[in-house]
């Protein structure tokens, strides 16, 4: 199953069927058992003929928030790029250690649709996409489903200075999500595969790809971790952290093109801007 939210509601595709819900985006984000209400639900609901052609991003009062360093991939580069600073130490210690790197990336407010911009900082000289399996996590702190994650970042920023990570990580239009949320009530397959391309004037610039299993970490102790003394009660989304970073000469620039595709979930794709 794959919930879409659009401007006409929210819509549920089931077996290359779409069915018309009634309940708010809010209202499905707060149930426990989303995926045996969404079965019960798509038997009384009306059936659409399609989807309507722009859909907004899949999110309404939940947080975004990321974890960090947990493929070795992401350990590797990001003390590549804080070397000089003297925090590459900081990412080595935290790839190992029990309590994992976690963040806040924003809201709806900052959030961008699947065909939407995303924006890269004008004070930044090296800015790079990153594709991450999402987790969209109930009030109880249930996996519901999976969905696909840009995490925009700007690694210059963060690499002169750990601690300027949220000016990195968090601005307008520094977050994608989408097309839609995978509703399922089962584990993600260790084998699914994770791909990012990247197209400037119409050519591929970037290929790359890193799948689940290279996740490190358990998405249980990521989820235990981040609701420890806080509380979500519209739920959250959480990112996974990415295995996929293009080379160290490589930033982006306005109009390119990235597309990311996670095995089962779907195609998000994003075009590069400016504020």
């Amino acid at each position: 199953m794959h919930l879409f939210n659009t401007s006409e509601g929210v819509i549920l595709s089931v077996n290359n069927k779409f069915y018309s819900i009634a309940d708010s985006w809010d209202t499905l984000a707060r149930k426990e058992n989303l995926s045996d209400y969404l079965m019960e639900a798509s038997q009384k609901a009306p059936v659409r003929a399609s989807l309507p052609e722009n859909m907004i991003a899949p999110i309404e009062s939940q947080e975004i928030w990321a974890a960090g360093v947990t493929y070795y991939r992401s350990r590797t580069a990001r003390m590549e790029e804080s070397k000089v600073s003297g925090g590459a130490t900081f990412y080595d210690k935290v790839y190992d250690a029990d309590r994992p790197e976690l963040f806040y990336k924003g809201s709806k407010r900052n959030c961008s649709p699947h065909n939407g911009l995303v924006n890269i900082r004008r004070d930044s000289t090296w800015s790079v996409p990153e594709p991450e399996l999402t987790l969209f996590i109930s009030p109880g702190g249930k996996i519901q489903g999976y969905t696909i994650g840009n995490d925009m970042s700007a690694r210059d920023i963060e690499g002169e200075n750990p601690l300027y990570l949220p000016q990195a990580k968090l601005y307008a239009r520094s977050v994608s999500l989408g097309p839609s949320i995978w509703i399922t009530d089962k584990p993600i397959p260790s084998a699914t595969g994770i791909t990012m391309r990247i197209f400037r004037d119409k050519k591929e610039v970037f290929h790359g790809k890193s799948g689940v299993a290279e996740i490190k970490r358990r998405f249980e102790d990521l989820i235990k971790y981040l609701f420890e003394e806080y509380d979500f009660p519209e739920g959250v989304f959480l990112l996974t952290g990415t295995g996929v970073v293009p080379p160290d000469e490589f930033t982006l620039q306005p109009d390119d093109v990235v597309n990311i595709e996670i095995d089962g979930i779907g195609k998000l794709v994003n075009t590069v801007s400016y504020k």
